[in-house]
């Protein structure tokens, strides 16, 4: 019973691992280089955040 269930988890994460690969390739297909390393998203976040205290 113990190795059928660590056979399951070995197979989950088999899958998470194919999974996250596929989308690793699809994302650096879909958006360039520039596009992926821009910060821009994250300043304008900062920005609107500002507490004041």
């Amino acid at each position: 019973m113990l190795i059928m269930i660590a056979n399951i988890g070995w197979a989950a994460a088999a899958l998470l691992a194919a999974w996250m690969a596929y989308d690793w390739l699809k994302t650096d297909s879909s958006y360039s280089e520039e596009t992926l390393t821009s910060s821009r998203e994250g300043e304008i976040e900062a920005v609107s955040e500002r507490h004041k205290i």
